[in-house]
């Protein structure tokens, strides 16, 4: 059996229901590049005449067009500011740093009731999405799996579904390995939370995945668990599962760009990154013909929902648990990449 050579994997971000993330600010820091605030809550915004309210002038210059972008509204003055020579976080009080970019996405997913939504026919919302994520620098990419609330894991899910009315935003893709099998990158992690699932696998609340090809040319991953019986649990039920293109849901026919089949579990590997243990049955649910179908939502940003849809013709299909947020964990490297 020939064997991908591989560093052993220590996430970079270990994922853990106790991490904690600087809690939300208030809404001053977040009001968007891409909503309007109503005439009666901007002037009493403006009236407050605070730091806010300069930033509030500054970051109210842009607007966001059909593909996406943001762009600045011209200023006829000289020496106007731009809203980018700001700092690009807020220090809060207790001295921690609030990044802007991070907010500006929990806004766009949870606007607040005093702000008015751009009419969603004038631009794509997933356009806008892959964007802002992409202005998050990698090392700080992971901090979404916190800031991220459950509920907002599942919209998540919702507005990627419009990427799909972009022809030119559904070429793009989350990762080189997923979407080109690209051999330079033959193996990823990832870090991964779900929106909540039943009580029997609340450990999939918090869990990391592997993807890598194989030498047979086709893509394959398995499911990482962390806490105290991790080592037992990752040896005896490492949880692997074959990658394919698909471009449907089964269950509700709602558009997808890949599906995660977990099958029986025992695999016929003809090689696997080192330190992998060789694949073994499936403990219940994982056995019952379990789906992650997945899309991409921005770079080394994925999000899926996994579905139990029984192995028996007559089952009905259900949710396994809730959506699934993944984000690239860009400091577990091979040796080959």
């Amino acid at each position: 059996m020939q064997v991908i050579t591989c560093k052993s994997y220590l996430p970079s971000n270990p994922i853990s229901a106790t991490s904690t993330v600087p809690s939300q600010p208030s809404r001053q820091i977040k009001l968007g590049l891409y909503f309007g605030l109503s005439s009666q809550s901007k002037n009493e915004v403006l009236s407050h005449g605070s730091s806010f309210s300069q930033r509030l002038r500054l970051r109210n210059n842009f607007r966001v067009c059909s593909s996406g972008e943001s762009k600045a509204i011209s200023q006829s003055t000289e020496g106007s500011i731009s809203p980018w020579d700001d700092e690009p976080y807020e220090l809060l009080p207790s001295g921690k740093k609030v990044y802007l970019d991070e907010q500006d996405i929990l806004t766009f997913l949870d606007p607040p009731k005093e702000l008015i939504p751009l009419d969603p026919a004038s631009y794509n919302p997933a356009a806008y999405l892959w964007k802002k994520i992409g202005d998050i620098p990698e090392e700080r990419r992971h901090r979404l799996l916190y800031l991220l609330k459950p509920r907002l894991i599942s919209r998540l899910w919702e507005i990627s579904g419009t990427r799909y009315e972009d022809s030119n935003l559904v070429k793009k893709s989350a990762s080189s390995l997923l979407s080109t099998g690209d051999r330079m990158v033959s193996l990823e992690f990832w870090n991964c939370r779900t929106s909540g699932g039943p009580i029997s696998i609340s450990w999939t609340n918090f869990f990391n995945k592997a993807i890598f090809f194989s030498k047979n040319g086709r893509a394959y991953g398995r499911i990482i668990i962390g806490g105290l019986l991790a080592g037992v649990t990752n040896y005896f039920s490492p949880l692997y599962f074959t990658v394919k293109q698909l471009k449907e849901v089964m269950s509700t026919e709602q558009p997808c760009d890949l599906a995660y089949e977990f099958g029986d579990g025992l695999l016929d590997l003809p090689d696997h990154p080192e330190g992998f243990p060789t694949p073994a049955k499936h403990p219940w649910p994982f056995n019952d013909h379990v789906v992650v179908y997945v899309r991409h939502v921005g770079p080394g940003v994925l999000v899926g929902q996994a579905w139990q849809e029984g192995k028996v013709l007559e089952q009905v299909p259900k949710k396994l648990c809730g959506e699934i947020l993944m984000v690239k964990d860009y400091a577990a490297r091979g040796e080959n990449q």
